[in-house]
């Protein structure tokens, strides 16, 4: 008997698929791109890892941890 059913995504996970062209380039989903808000001229940054693989935050998102971390003086 063949199962046509498609897996239920936990909410708020989801996976899409992207080609790599030939010079190096992929194509975010429409719909990863409105889900996360990401706009032409955006900026965005590839944290790689040999064991875990890719991830790819928004810059502004990271930035916010950048600034926790050095944007106080510290006092001592």
């Amino acid at each position: 008997m063949k199962n046509n059913a498609k897996a239920k995504n936990p909410d708020g996970k989801y996976a899409w698929t992207a080609t790599v062209g030939e010079k190096g380039q992929i194509v975010i989903p429409k719909q990863a791109r409105e889900l996360f808000g990401i706009n032409p001229g955006d900026t965005l940054l590839l944290l790689g890892d040999k064991k875990r693989g890719l991830a790819i935050p928004l810059k502004e998102t990271f930035a916010d941890y950048i600034e926790a971390i050095f944007g106080e003086e510290n006092h001592e």
